[in-house]
């Protein structure tokens, strides 16, 4: 899959299927993203090859423990997130920078606590208040590949 920024300066290509894709619905993804949730595509950062140098912004969180948040520095659109459960093991990458975000729909929902009242979440969607067990949400093979990424 390909994606860039708005403007071109950066693009990269993901050389693997993501893990999983969340849909965070948490009130600092809405702030940040300017919409109601962000969607996710959470990959190896080594299966990332990236055309371009990205800007990482260090952004604060909910946490505490803060993100940073890849932009292009002439355009300055957020193409992916490290964040510290993994650092910059793992990308987030914002499935709405892909040339065909549609191929990356939600695994699951999450921080729906604060889901705007208008989103309507599709029937039997795995959806949490907050964050969820990996380990009963994930599928072995994606186990297995965080595994053997935080190992690296």
């Amino acid at each position: 899959m390909d994606g860039r920024c708005t403007c071109g300066r950066l693009s990269y290509r993901l050389t693997a299927a993501p893990m999983i894709v969340h849909c965070c619905h948490c009130s600092w993804c809405q702030r940040e993203s300017g919409s109601a949730f962000v969607i996710n595509a959470v990959v190896e950062t080594a299966a990332l090859e990236v055309t371009g140098e990205p800007e990482l912004v260090d952004t604060p969180s909910a946490s505490g423990a803060g993100q940073a948040i890849a932009r292009c520095p002439a355009c300055h659109v957020a193409l992916w997130s490290h964040y510290p459960s993994a650092g910059p093991r793992a990308a987030f990458v914002r499935v709405g920078t892909l040339a065909a975000p549609d191929a990356c729909p939600p695994d699951v929902h999450i921080f729906t606590s604060t889901r705007q009242g208008w989103v309507v979440l599709p029937e039997g969607a795995p959806a949490f208040a907050g964050f969820y067990d990996p380990g009963a949400v994930w599928s072995p093979a994606t186990r297995a590949r965080w595994a053997a990424m935080m190992a690296a």
